[in-house]
């Protein structure tokens, strides 16, 4: 699933229907387990607010855009809603509970 503003604007709607059809789910962002959701994977938002930043500071500094290195996220985060997962009657596996970043209680 795309976490565009779609998807992330109908987040209620779209956990509710996993629920509701019993689907387990993924999600890029950790919005969605915050929200009842299964478990997310994706890039670190604030470091990548931060490397925005870095791109703001060096065009504001004189760098043409287009001399700017493309740059990928570095920080990822897997976070887990371990309520859904007991909704769901899913058992979540040892190897998955200790890569784990955060479990939301």
């Amino acid at each position: 699933m795309s976490a565009d503003l779609f998807f992330t604007s109908h987040l209620d709607q779209l956990i509710a229907l996993a629920a509701r059809h019993k689907i387990p789910t993924i999600y890029q962002w950790r919005d969605f387990p915050e929200a009842v959701g299964l478990i997310s994977y994706g890039a670190d938002r604030f470091d990548i607010y931060c490397q925005t930043g870095i791109y703001v500071g060096r065009v504001l500094s004189g760098t043409t855009p287009t001399d700017l290195p493309i740059m990928q996220p570095t920080k990822f985060e897997l976070v887990l809603n371990p309520e859904t997962a007991k909704a769901l009657s899913l058992a979540v596996p040892d190897s998955i509970l200790v890569r784990v970043d955060e479990v939301i209680e």
